[in-house]
């Protein structure tokens, strides 16, 4: 048995694999609400869903809205975080826009709305009015506290699971 320091640490432990059970997702958000999304990235993450998050997939020097739009074009789904700051934001709205028309080609669900208030409900924006109108939102207006957030957690990776319990045609 060797003593050395380098056998006496413990094996590293692998990384979980992607299971592909999930959709994988764009994570759409204000920077106002980054800490819900971090939260959230971490969690679904953690669940096993890819998700393409810009503090953590935007590289130094990239493009940011070739960036942006290619990912949105490569992943399953456009999670978006609606709130009050997110319907004020020319980014999100872009971001929307353009899952709306992958969604008019391939005449599939890109768009997931989960909400953080009250605002989507009440808004004259007319692509966030849109969303209200044609979509059920996700609900996660009580997100800090525990069981309601673990409640929404649960029920959007219930919707995002791939084994056929997501909707598969856009109505849009």
């Amino acid at each position: 048995v060797s003593t050395s320091p380098a056998s006496q640490r413990p094996a590293p432990v692998p990384s979980p694999a992607p299971t592909g059970e999930y959709h994988s997702c764009f994570i759409s958000y204000s920077s106002q609400d980054q800490h819900f999304a971090d939260q959230l990235y971490s969690d679904l993450v953690a669940a096993g869903v890819t998700c393409w998050y810009a503090p953590e997939d935007m590289a130094i020097g990239d493009r940011i809205r070739k960036t942006i739009y290619t990912a949105i074009g490569r992943l399953d789904k456009l999670l978006i975080i609606l709130s009050r700051h997110s319907i004020a934001s020319d980014w999100v709205e872009g971001e929307v826009e353009r899952a709306f028309e992958r969604e008019r080609q391939q005449k599939e669900t890109i768009l997931f709305p989960i909400r953080l208030d009250d605002d989507v409900m009440q808004t004259d924006q007319a692509w966030a009015s849109d969303i209200r109108r044609i979509r059920h939102i996700g609900d996660f207006t009580h997100w800090n506290e525990p069981t309601s957030y673990q409640h929404g957690l649960q029920r959007l990776l219930r919707d995002l699971r791939v084994d056929g319990n997501t909707p598969n045609t856009a109505e849009h």
